[in-house]
């Protein structure tokens, strides 16, 4: 079973001002300097669009996935296997700018497991009771502490 992740508006934003800060770094020099070289306007259109590709894949290609052995965590490049024997506790946090993160809500969960360098990851399904019962479904023996 596949679960997105939600978007909410505190992300949208935050992303947006992002993308205005890199494109003011980057394509605003090529409207004030009126002798900017070719080669110099190629370099800052394409690191535009080189840096915002970087902030919106991990972004908008957020997936959950329950395989039958194990969580997969997906966001872009990134990537996790939580295998569910593994999983010891899931709860609420809104701590989202520490830690293994694959998520855009600021209504989020945690998932700690074992295999884990950081402790635990946190991610932010869409339809987060429907997550929740799939994965007690795979996990019984995980704490659901929310």
């Amino acid at each position: 079973m596949l679960f997105r992740s939600k978007v909410d508006t505190f992300f949208g934003v935050f992303i947006f001002i992002a993308i205005a800060i890199i494109g003011a770094v980057t394509i605003l020099p090529i409207f004030l300097d009126e002798e900017i070289p070719k080669a110099a306007v190629i370099i800052l259109i394409s690191s535009f669009f080189f840096s915002v590709g970087l902030i919106l894949w991990p972004i908008f290609y957020i997936k959950y996935m329950f395989t039958e052995d194990y969580l997969l965590v997906r966001g872009g490049p990134f990537r996790s296997k939580i295998a569910y024997e593994d999983m010891t506790k899931v709860s609420r946090t809104s701590d989202i700018f520490t830690g293994y993160r694959i998520l855009s809500s600021r209504d989020a969960l945690e998932i700690s497991y074992k295999t884990s360098m950081l402790g635990s990851v946190k991610i932010s399904p869409k339809d987060e009771r429907e997550f929740l019962i799939e994965l007690q479904k795979h996990c019984p023996h995980l704490t659901i502490d929310l």
